[in-house]
């Protein structure tokens, strides 16, 4: 408003120099009215555009009506064109272009009114002082400063549309950036929390056997007590080292780097030793060319011998066997971990059971789509169950 008022101060100040017209009579009060209303009407042109424009269109016909003459203060009926086009509604914008077109004719009908005679015969005669193409000429001349200014108008509204939506993208795409980096971070969580699901169950049913092995022997076999007992320590501080390192990278991702690397395939007969010292036979076996594959490769086949042994401690019942395989292919790895106990249930295979809630199982198959393998469990003919795993690598060149 205070640059529409200083804009619509000069204009006050043009309609109201002398002219020829300043000798007096109701013509001039009506120019000194007009020549006030619409520098008046352009300060709340940008607050009140509909208002505004329809107002200024009422006193533009008016003095037309009346007769009375243009002034400079005149040049504010360009000022509305532009304002009904860029701040109005529909109908403003298309009542602006309709008065800029007829701006021409009705002002040329003014300012050059037919002249009429009367000839000898009495007959009266129409004479204007110009051809009907001078005269379309003219007024198409004295319209077009109207529709160009009601063009700029509307390309300003295209414009500001145009920004706004700019603006709008802009604040989509980072309020969509935000959600991805929080997805982001929430998948990374529940990748970390299936970590610790691995290394929990793993260790704590490890400890457990050594436990109930340590108390059924402590009596008669004192030794073989004292050898769980510290297998139970050493496995319970293996737990913490690894429950440490993946909460530390829940706790600030600028120091992965310091961290132990996650295990792999090579650490599998550590597991396997260890499992053993538990009480579980496991047999071990690998074919093909053992040869460097992609760490997610390597941790995905640690992850699921380890939580499969966990099962087989868990539901296989006593005097288990089991078994591991890794065949390295040329252009896939598979694993196999089978075993002859009692099996599963369509129940377990679901939900768990009743002592879990089949995380491991989920864990696996999530694990495996990471890598864009496939995995197959179920009962194992002649009994017990079976895991297998394949895992796609890429072929080396």
């Amino acid at each position: 408003m205070v640059v529409d008022a200083a804009w619509a101060a000069i204009v006050l100040f043009l309609g109201l120099l002398p002219n020829d017209n300043f000798s007096g009579g109701w013509r001039f009060d009506a120019q000194i009215a007009t020549a006030v209303a619409l520098p008046a009407l352009m300060v709340f042109r940008r607050r009140l555009p509909d208002l505004t424009v329809t107002a200024a269109t009422a006193i533009a016909l008016g003095q037309v009506c009346a007769n009375v003459d243009p002034a400079a203060s005149s040049i504010a009926y360009l000022v509305f064109a532009y304002t009904g086009a860029a701040f109005g509604r529909t109908w403003t914008s298309r009542l602006a272009l309709a008065a800029g077109l007829l701006a021409g004719p009705l002002a040329y009908w003014r300012m050059n009114p037919a002249k009429t005679h009367f000839a000898d015969d009495g007959v009266t005669a129409v004479r204007t002082p110009y051809s009907v193409g001078e005269a379309l000429l003219i007024m198409l001349l004295m319209s077009t400063p109207f529709i160009l200014c009601w063009a700029w108008g509307r390309l300003t509204r295209v414009r500001r549309a145009y920004l706004t939506e700019l603006e709008d993208r802009a604040a989509r795409l980072e309020r969509e950036r935000d959600a991805q980096s929080k997805v982001a971070v929430a998948a990374e969580r529940a990748r970390i929390a299936r970590e610790l699901h691995d290394v929990v169950a793993h260790n704590v049913s490890v400890m457990i056997v050594q436990a109930d092995g340590a108390a059924y022997v402590l009596d008669n076999s004192p030794q073989q007590a004292k050898e769980a007992l510290g297998t139970i320590a050493s496995t319970g501080r293996q737990a913490l080292v690894e429950m440490r390192r993946l909460l530390g990278v829940l706790r600030t991702a600028d120091t992965a780097d310091e961290y132990v690397p996650q295990p792999g395939v090579e650490e599998l007969p550590e597991l396997l030793e260890q499992v053993r010292t538990a009480g579980l036979r496991v047999d071990y076996a690998t074919s093909g060319h053992p040869r460097e594959l992609p760490r997610g490769v390597e941790l995905t086949v640690y992850r699921i011998v380890q939580e499969a042994l966990t099962n087989v401690r868990k539901h296989g019942g006593p005097d288990v066997h089991a078994r591991v395989a890794v065949d390295f292919g040329e252009r896939e790895l598979a694993v196999l971990v089978e075993d002859d106990g009692r099996g599963t249930t369509d129940e377990q295979l679901a939900s768990g059971g009743t002592d879990g809630l089949g995380h491991g199982l989920i864990g696996m198959r999530e694990r495996v789509g990471m890598v864009s393998g496939s995995l197959d469990v179920g009962p194992r003919p002649g009994g017990g169950f079976r895991i297998r795993a394949v895992l796609p690598l890429k072929t080396a060149h």
